[in-house]
């Protein structure tokens, strides 16, 4: 995996928990497959905003931070799936917070882009 330049500062919660799910994808993968167990098709197809090369760098990040599991099952053609995991599951409060957030907030925002069109 990549080796970021500047260390991650465990001593900062709010630092830690960027780590994890920071990423324009994270929390939409995490939502995902807090509803089921998925593909890595399915998943591409969930986000057709997202490119395949994202998503499966999230994935993999999500993997190695513990959040999501990956399986594969030993076919021909190989089978691949992604489940969510207890840890990945304990922040599914957090971000049904910032949906609810971000619903509440969502007037405030269309203004805030009016203004600058």
């Amino acid at each position: 995996m990549y080796k970021k330049k500047i260390p991650l500062d465990l001593d900062c919660g709010v630092k830690i928990a960027m780590e994890v799910i920071g990423g324009k994808w994270k929390t939409y993968i995490l939502y995902g497959l807090n509803r089921g167990t998925r593909r890595p098709s399915e998943l591409h197809r969930l986000f057709p905003d997202a490119s395949p090369r994202v998503i499966n760098q999230q994935l993999k990040e999500l993997e190695t931070h513990g959040m999501i599991e990956k399986t594969i099952y030993p076919e021909l053609p190989p089978h691949v799936e992604y489940s969510i995991t207890d840890d990945g599951r304990s922040l599914m409060p957090i971000i049904r917070m910032l949906e609810q957030w971000g619903n509440e907030f969502r007037p405030k925002m269309a203004r805030i882009l009016e203004m600058a069109e």
